[in-house]
Order: structure tokens, then sequence, then C-alpha cells
């Protein structure tokens, strides 16, 4: 088994659990943490041990509170565009094709990229105490890595709308409310939660499982065309100088000046 920096990885009874563990930076998903969660996904789905994968972040604070938007300053459309989609087709797309079922343990704030990295999980289920949210538009961009359409997939148009451009969080029980979450749990029961949906999930047929995956994503499929949209608009985001105000703003913890 590979040795991480910013992961902590272990396999029991069938379940590979990924612990994001940069709980001083709210495990913030930086260019390293993303990607050790390719290699470390990429070893989990290659391992004929392990039927489900769970994912989670350190601490009781956050799943992960977005991504390190310092990374983002600086770039321009082309650049902001490769990035995007490289995190997109390298790992997101990764997770939510994974023919193993992939359950995010939400133990915290799951903002921005997380709350797109737990989307791209086949399952989803929160802790009491965590909030969600896109509050991309704050900083003058928009999310990058598939949000806009696994939250429009997930909840419908019009609550995708509203969460994306009001910026605001929601917490567990109203995101339980709206079909973002499968399940509410105290912080206490999360991780034994997500064991005993993988492990209901195991008496079913491993290739019923994969198939029927691959199915509901076909579903999806004639939106495809919706990601390389959105990837596009943070392109012209990212350059412009709105995300360069949103950026100083939030460093500054003042409004932004749009």
């Amino acid at each position: 088994m590979n040795t991480y920096q910013n992961l902590l990885v272990s396999i029991e009874a069938s379940i590979a659990s990924i612990t994001i563990n940069r709980e001083a930076k709210l495990n913030a998903l930086n260019a390293q943490t993303i990607q050790e969660l390719q290699e470390a996904l990429t070893d989990a789905l290659e391992n004929t041990e392990v039927r489900g994968i769970i994912l989670t972040g350190a601490g009781e604070k956050a799943f992960v509170a977005g991504a390190d938007i310092k990374e983002f300053v600086g770039l321009t459309q082309e650049q902001a565009v490769e990035l995007a989609t490289r995190v997109q087709t390298e790992l997101m797309d990764r997770i939510a094709t994974s023919h193993k079922p992939i359950v995010a343990a939400i133990n915290g704030f799951a903002l921005g990229g997380g709350l797109e990295l737990a989307m791209a999980c086949q399952l989803r289920i929160a802790a009491e105490h965590a909030k969600v949210g896109l509050p991309e538009t704050s900083l003058g961009i928009i999310p990058a890595y598939g949000g806009t359409q696994r939250l429009t997939h997930l909840v419908g148009q019009g609550r995708a709308l509203e969460i994306i451009l009001t910026g605001d969080m929601l917490n567990a029980a109203r995101a339980y409310e709206i079909g973002l979450v499968n399940a509410v749990v105290p912080m206490e029961q999360l991780k034994t939660a997500a064991e005993a949906l993988l492990r209901k999930i195991f008496r079913r047929s491993p290739f019923a499982i994969a198939a029927a995956i691959e199915a509901v994503n076909a579903s999806l499929e004639a939106s495809s065309g919706g990601y390389q949209a959105e990837i596009a608009a943070f392109g012209r985001c990212a350059a412009g100088p709105e995300f360069v105000e949103g950026v100083q703003a939030f460093l500054e913890k003042r409004p932004a000046n749009f």
C-alpha cells in the first residue's frame, strides 16, 4: 500500500477507507491532495479485495472545506480550463464512473470543491452538524469540478440555481430534505452508518452493482456537454477581474465590491 502525505488509507472487511488528512487546512483540496486521491482511488478500484470505498475527512470540522483557492490565482483562461478539465476527468469522473460503490461520509463542512467531491460519489451520508454549499460566486467564479451539473441532477434546476447563485450553506437536515444526501446521522455514528450501507450493498451481486452504476450514469449522458460548458465558463471567470476582487475580499474578510 502506498504511503501518502495528505491521506490516510486502510482496508478492512472489503472496505477501503480514504481519509483526507489536512485537518489544519480544513482538508482543502490542493494539487498534491488531488494527485494522491487519484492514486489511492486507482489502487482501491484495482484491488480485488475491495468491494466498496468510504471517502471522508479528518477530524469533525470539515469533510473538505473547498479547493485551495490560492492555486487558482493568476491563471490565464487557458490554464484555468486545463486545470478544471484535468481534475474533472482524472478525479471526479473517475469517482462518478467507479464500478465499486463510493460513499462520502460528510463529517463537517463540504464546500465548493468539497461538495463537488461528495456529489461525485455514488452515495452521501452526513453528520448532523455538517454544512454544505457551493460559495464560488462569492469569489467571482463558478464551480469547476462538476458542481453545476451534479447538483442539478441531484436536486433539480431551481434548487441548484438557488444554492449556486446565493452561495448559501445548507445544514445537513436541509440537504437531506432536498435529496442532496442520502442520510443524516450523529457524528459518532457516521463511520458505522457508511460501513453498514456498504455491507448491505455487498449482499448484492458485484456484477449487477457495477452494471447499475453504469446504467444510471448513462441516463445523464444526454447532458454531458454541460460539464464542458461549466469548465469553459469557469475559465472565463478565473481570468477576469471579479475573481481578483473576490479573492482579495475573502482574504481581507470583507464583502466583495462587485
